[in-house]
């Protein structure tokens, strides 16, 4: 499903944007093949931004 949505979004955004082409060199895909799915169990959103702002940034 996610694989799905990636693709039609991206068709999307290279048809009204253009400049995404130029901008990605002519390159096949706007992103990484890799998704994510996550729950939050209710938690609060400054919660969730100050883990996600926690994080370590990969070397």
């Amino acid at each position: 499903m996610v694989n799905n949505v990636k693709t039609v979004l991206s068709r999307r955004l290279r048809s009204e944007y253009p400049t995404l082409v130029a901008a990605y060199r002519g390159k096949a895909v706007l992103w990484s093949p890799s998704y994510c799915i996550l729950s939050a169990g209710g938690a609060p959103i400054e919660i969730l931004k100050r883990y996600v702002q926690e994080q370590k940034k990969p070397t």
